[in-house]
């Protein structure tokens, strides 16, 4: 019997404020996994702190809220000791790109096969709306009694030098155009990271979703608003590394649409290479029974409850030696 939308839903009530851009973000991704009828009990959510971090409350699958910052580490623990899991680590962009910067750089260097989607709302919502990594220099948002006196970071820039494989960006409030990235980043055989612009109604009084929509500009010619967002499939943009020789040239065009921001903010799949061995593979290599025995699928007790399995011979392959 096909799954439905209703399948992946719990009775659990969504509390975000009205407004919200989570609730697109969440409608999204109900929407992706019915499109590609994943068992519930083969998908497991992981969120760190923040108002995205309830997300797993909502979604009928296996859900794990873990600490500040340490989404990716627990996510990437249950990745390589389950492969059969389509892990989906969800962050916000102070979870993620603050404290949790240096597991998002270091889970780059992997490549491994799950999916990242990070809530960018520009303030840390669920504080008060402090500035949060993602907010540009010099913005003053209500909650802030002085403009930013930090300057922003490059979501896409940081994710092309750490090494994601497919690299996307949507909108919160565009829920279908957003359903099919993130199919597309859960198809891409590697580590996917899609960064969701969404409007903060409570706390980010600029990027607003009448700012995302142009309302404050006017075409003088047609009376209408020019919304900044445009998509990259819809200009012919194309990311997908089909040969390695077109690898640097197409990271090189997706740093170039990662910096437009303001008037013009494109949306769509900026970068995507599946040339890039999985760091499953890597392992694979090196102990061959791995993805058909990984340590989810071994018995470590006997019936009496006695330890039966040892995870020493899986270190010594990976131990460094200094």
């Amino acid at each position: 019997m096909a799954l439905k939308l209703t399948d992946y839903r719990t009775p659990v009530f969504v509390d975000w404020c009205p407004g919200c851009g989570n609730f697109g973000i969440l409608s999204a991704l109900q929407m992706a996994l019915v499109d590609l009828q994943l068992p519930p009990s083969k998908v497991a959510i992981f969120s760190g702190i923040g108002c995205h971090a309830k997300l797993p409350h909502f979604v009928n699958a296996y859900g794990v809220h873990t600490l500040h910052g340490r989404t990716l580490p627990f996510a990437v623990g249950a990745k390589l000791a389950n492969p059969d899991l389509e892990v989906i680590a969800v962050t916000g962009d102070g979870d993620g790109l603050g404290i949790g910067a240096g597991h998002f750089v270091n889970t780059g260097r992997r490549n491994i096969d799950m999916t990242v989607l990070i809530h960018d709302n520009g303030v840390y919502g669920l504080t008060k709306g402090q500035a949060s990594p993602t907010l540009k220099l010099g913005l003053r948002t209500k909650s802030l009694p002085k403009p930013n006196i930090n300057e922003g970071i490059n979501p896409v820039a940081i994710a092309l030098a750490a090494g994601y494989t497919f690299i996307a960006r949507s909108y919160a409030y565009d829920v279908r155009h957003l359903k099919e990235i993130i199919k597309k980043g859960i198809q891409h055989h590697g580590l996917a990271v899609v960064i969701i612009q969404q409007p903060c109604p409570t706390y980010n009084d600029i990027n607003t979703k009448e700012w995302y929509g142009g309302e404050d500009r006017v075409d003088p010619a047609t009376g209408k608003p020019v919304p900044r967002l445009y998509k990259l499939e819809e200009i012919g943009y194309d990311g997908t590394v089909r040969n390695s020789e077109e690898a640097f040239s197409k990271m090189v065009a997706a740093l170039t649409k990662a910096q437009e921001w303001g008037d013009k903010i494109p949306i769509g799949v900026f970068y995507q290479n599946e040339l890039v061995p999985t760091y499953e593979e890597r392992i694979s290599k090196r102990i061959p029974t791995y993805l058909e025995n990984p340590p989810a699928k071994q018995a470590i007790g006997d019936p009496s409850g006695r330890p039966i399995t040892s995870v020493e011979k899986m270190l010594e392959e990976l131990k460094v030696i200094g």
